[in-house]
């Protein structure tokens, strides 16, 4: 069997088996306890950043503190909410980009070089309005297949970050809805996908999983897989009667990113 079929095959899956038990039992706990200030939404997770390293990064959107403050500040999903909504209006999506970036890295060190090249590329705002476009208009696998290694330094690490604001900053942005896929996340998804490989007796499930799963460098095909698994996988959790909100994966990939669940065990 070709690589791609033990792929498709593994998919098929774990869309049947989407969480564990134990997984259900790790988020209830969560949902009761940290995780509980979320559970009308998540946009007060916030992160800490230092505006003044972030100085030189032009356009700066207004609702960032300025960037000769020198202490931390911190900036939350509304917050990104609010800067893409007013970039989607203006129809110029660098400060969203911006925004997003900043939530995306904090306090990293080398975010702020990272995004000066990134914005200094030729076909950054074209890029942007195209994916803005198909965002709104196909939904986000089309978007994501836009910016897919069309910006050099910009990896789908964090134009899903973008596309996951820019889809909450539209009015009605076409199914599937955006979602952030990131290492962290995919590492959880590789390792649960693995073991249900294993489970079911799929041949090299261990290194089918690697591939589909790996670090970065995901398809338009594999973020497909990713929404449609953690779109299956929030539903079965509004069903399990663990208190889950209604239409909420992003609280999900918040659960997964802060290694709430952890298939190994």
């Amino acid at each position: 069997m070709a690589r791609q079929d033990l792929a498709d095959a593994l998919d098929a899956e774990l869309m049947k088996r989407l969480l564990p038990t134990a997984a259900v039992h790790s988020v209830h706990g969560w949902l009761a306890g940290a995780g509980a200030r979320y559970v009308t939404g998540v946009g007060a997770h916030a992160v800490e950043y230092v505006p003044a390293r972030w100085s030189g990064i032009l356009p700066w959107p207004d609702q960032l503190l300025e960037q000769s403050h020198t202490t931390s500040a911190a900036i939350s999903r509304a917050q990104v909410v609010a800067v893409a909504r007013e970039a989607v209006k203006g129809g110029e999506l660098s400060e969203a980009l911006v925004a997003s970036y900043v939530w995306g890295q904090g306090r990293t060190g080398y975010g702020p070089h990272r995004l000066k090249e990134i914005l200094a590329e030729p076909n950054v705002s074209d890029a942007l309005a195209k994916a803005g476009a198909a965002l709104r208009e196909e939904g986000a696998v089309a978007a994501y297949r836009v910016l897919c290694r069309a910006v050099r330094g910009l990896g789908p690490a964090f134009f899903t970050k973008l596309l996951y604001f820019l889809g909450l900053a539209m009015d009605a942005p076409a199914a599937p809805r955006a979602l952030i896929l990131d290492q962290r996340v995919a590492r959880v998804v590789r390792t649960h996908a693995t073991r249900v490989g294993l489970e079911t007796g799929l041949t090299s499930a261990s290194g089918v999983a690697a591939w589909t799963w790996s670090d970065g460098g995901w398809t338009p095909h594999r973020y497909g897989v990713y929404l449609r698994w953690i779109n299956a996988a929030a539903e079965q959790l509004v069903s399990s009667g663990i208190g889950w909100p209604e239409s909420s994966p992003d609280l999900l990939e918040l659960a997964l990113f802060d290694g709430v669940w952890d298939p190994a065990r």
